[in-house]
């Protein structure tokens, strides 16, 4: 890896976040998370992706795959409007979470990841 690529590597903020539902609060909470992902990318310039997923089997259990342009987008979008709101009204609805810090493998490769599905329709639910 040349020095340039390591660097950003080294700005860019990638994390997982494992979340686990109480049932009663599933559809509201992925209805509120859906609003705040959205926001989050669309009003944030330092939020790259707030790409929410949950397991097929388990729907309960929410994984949501974060990348920020650095730590400072991250501490920014912490303070926003929109997170706060998402994170005070689904409070009682988390069973639990895990925040994981990751370190990409290869960035370039998730940059064309991205640069392909900008390519993709997606239909709308």
């Amino acid at each position: 890896m040349n020095n340039t690529a390591h660097a950003q590597q080294q700005e860019v903020m990638v994390r997982i976040s494992e979340i686990e539902i109480y049932p009663q609060y599933l559809e509201e909470y992925k209805t509120i998370l859906k609003h705040e992902a959205a926001a989050s990318v669309k009003l944030e310039d330092g939020v790259i992706t707030i790409f929410p997923m949950f397991q097929k089997s388990t729907p309960t259990q929410v994984r949501i795959l974060e990348i920020y342009k650095d730590q400072q987008a991250y501490q920014s979008h912490l303070k926003t409007g929109h997170f706060l709101k998402y994170k005070t009204t689904t409070l009682q609805m988390v069973r639990s979470l895990k925040l994981v810090d990751m370190d990409a493998l290869d960035l370039e490769a998730a940059t064309d990841i991205f640069i392909k599905l900008k390519h993709i329709t997606v239909p709308h639910r």
